[in-house]
C-alpha cells in the first residue's frame, strides 16, 4: 500500500510539474521585448519584438508601424510594403520606400597589446555600451562593463578588472595581475 502511494505521489509530481512548464513556456511565447535605439543625430526608434506572432512594432517620429518577419541568412530583418528592418547585434537599418530613414552603429574599437614578457591582450571596446570583450594570450572571452574613471579607463566583473591610461594597462583577477604592460 505504500509503495502505491508513493507511486502515485510521483506521478502527481511529474503531472504538476509538467503543467507548470507548459505554462512558462506559453506565457514566454507570448513576451514581447521592447528596445530603444539612437542614431547619431539623437532620433530614437523604439521597437517591440513580438517573436510568438513574427512581427515588430515600431514608432519613429510620432509614426507606429508594423513589420512581418523574413528569413534573414544571419541578424534580423522584418517588412512590409513601404518599410524595411535589417540589423545584426545592436547594429540597426530602417529604410522607407527603399531609402535608409534611421541607422545604428555601434561604436566599436579593437586594440592588441604585447607586453615585455610576450603575453597578449586583445580587447574589442563597445564604447556605444560601455563594455569591453578580452582575451588574455588567445583564451577565454572575458566580458567587463565600463566604470566611471577619475582618468584613463576602468572595466570590471566579479572576478577581473581593467585600468589603466594609453598603452599602460593593467588587467587584474581576484586581486592579482595578470597582465601588465
Amino acid at each position: 500500500m505504500v509503495s502505491a502511494m508513493m507511486l502515485s505521489s510521483c506521478n502527481e509530481n511529474t503531472t504538476q510539474e509538467k503543467s507548470e512548464t507548459k505554462t512558462e513556456t506559453e506565457s514566454s511565447e507570448k513576451k514581447v521585448e521592447t528596445i530603444t535605439s539612437v542614431d547619431e543625430n539623437g532620433k530614437e526608434l523604439h521597437l517591440a519584438f513580438n517573436n510568438a506572432e513574427g512581427r515588430v512594432t515600431l514608432t519613429f517620429e510620432g509614426e507606429t508601424i508594423v513589420l512581418a518577419s523574413e528569413k534573414p541568412a544571419s541578424g534580423i530583418w522584418y517588412k512590409n510594403d513601404q518599410y524595411e528592418l535589417q540589423g545584426k547585434g545592436n547594429d540597426l537599418e530602417l529604410k522607407k520606400d527603399g531609402k535608409v530613414i534611421f541607422e545604428h552603429q555601434d561604436d566599436i574599437v579593437n586594440y592588441s597589446l604585447k607586453n615585455k614578457e610576450g603575453e597578449t591582450l586583445d580587447m574589442t571596446f563597445n564604447n556605444t555600451e560601455n563594455t569591453v570583450k578580452i582575451y588574455l594570450n588567445g583564451g577565454e572571452q572575458i566580458d567587463l562593463k565600463g566604470e566611471r574613471a577619475a582618468s584613463g579607463i576602468w572595466y570590471k566583473n566579479d572576478t577581473y578588472e581593467l585600468r589603466g591610461k594609453g598603452d599602460d594597462l593593467e588587467l587584474t583577477k581576484d586581486g592579482e595581475t595578470v597582465f601588465k604592460n
